[in-house]
């Protein structure tokens, strides 16, 4: 195996790095060059959809199994992708949490043997904050900018105001966006993954048929809850059922329109809310960015959009491919971290949580999701 054969300079203008994600189901690597530009060289990224089909949800233990197999396949194709050896590498960055342990675990332990075979440095990586810092790897956003991190596991509105200086003003206190998304599509019988699903039907249904609460809509300040959404829809889906002893395609699909209807007016209005307390620090060029997997979703992106014109800031929201869980995102990470002078070694431990604003208070609950929370 090739080694590294100098030190790297984190102040140099080019840096390359091999960025490795396991934190879920997506075994993922990717080679990202960061220069006046950041450019993604490759990004492969394998599902594990089929394996969890069956169970209606992820099982870490499939998952950990199906990291250990696939990830340095993953790596052999990036690097092949990226037309990279090791010895043209500046760095390795791995998600080392927060996640599903044993996934996280797989990760880290490839990038120690990877580290420690090629002299290369070792950078481990909060998977939030490469969410975080996706803006920047796609649009080289300035610092701060207002960060909303929507998914299956997380929900947190985020002043970013460095690559390691994130400040929390709101979040899910029980089930995150993603996890709504997929309970109410098992609720209703529709496949895994259930956000892409649940918003087809709701782009076929009428959400006027279906009213459903906007909660904590009537507190002040950004924290959210979507638990009690899941549960009205179950009561609802269950009164249609009783009534007509079924569900018809159509109350299906306006069960749909109306769950999603209610989950975009609460995003909305509480990104509101995020938006007034970021733009009272005055930033000289005020931005909102929207990332993680919920954020592919067209109707919450629509109205955000729409929220970022009337208060006269910039809107981005990732490629549809970098929302979701990807080791680009990880590679960059490392290297703004690199730039600060962090560097890791063999104690890197892998994380179940890891809280990307260690001042915040604890979040009064979490979701089945909530180790990424």
């Amino acid at each position: 195996m090739q080694t590294s054969p100098t030190s790297p300079d984190p102040n140099r203008a080019g840096l390359t790095f091999l960025g490795i994600e396991s934190s879920c189901d997506d075994s993922a690597a990717a080679v990202v060059r960061a220069g006046d530009r950041a450019e993604i060289l490759s990004s492969v990224v394998e599902g594990q959809v089929s394996l969890h089909a069956a169970f209606g949800g992820v099982v870490p233990e499939i998952a950990a199994r199906a990291h250990a197999e696939r990830l340095d396949a993953c790596v052999e194709r990036a690097m092949a992708e990226a037309g990279v050896g090791f010895a043209d590498l500046d760095g390795i960055a791995v998600t080392a949490g927060p996640g599903l342990i044993g996934g996280v675990l797989s990760g880290v332990m490839l990038a120690k043997g990877l580290s420690a075979g090629t002299g290369l440095p070792l950078i481990g990586v909060n998977h939030l904050a490469g969410h975080g810092l996706t803006p920047r790897l796609t649009d080289g956003l300035a610092f701060p900018y207002l960060m909303l991190l929507v998914s299956g596991g997380h929900c947190q509105f985020l002043i970013v105001d460095g690559p390691e200086a994130f400040r929390r003003i709101g979040g899910t206190i029980d089930d995150a966006p993603g996890e709504a998304f997929d309970k109410t599509a098992k609720l209703l019988g529709l496949p895994q993954p259930g956000g892409p699903m649940v918003e087809a039907e709701a782009a076929v249904g009428d959400a006027r048929r279906f009213v459903f609460p906007r909660p904590l809509l009537d507190r002040p300040g950004c924290d959210m809850s979507f638990s009690g959404l899941k549960t009205a829809l179950l009561r609802t889906r269950d009164a249609v059922i009783t009534e007509k002893g079924g569900l018809t395609r159509a109350d299906r699909r306006d069960l749909c329109a109306g769950f999603q209807a209610a989950m975009v007016a609460v995003l909305a209005e509480k990104s509101r809310r995020a938006l007034t307390l970021y733009l009272e620090s005055a930033p000289v060029a005020p931005a909102f960015a929207v990332a993680g997997g919920v954020a592919a979703n067209t109707a919450i992106r629509a109205v955000l959009e729409t929220l970022c014109a009337e208060m006269s800031v910039r809107f981005l929201a990732p490629p549809l491919r970098l929302c979701t869980d990807n080791a680009a995102m990880i590679a960059f990470a490392g290297i703004e971290r690199f730039r600060l002078g962090h560097r890791d070694d063999a104690t890197l431990s892998a994380r179940p949580r890891w809280p990307l604003d260690p001042t915040a208070p604890a979040m009064i609950g979490s979701g089945k999701k909530g180790a990424k929370a």
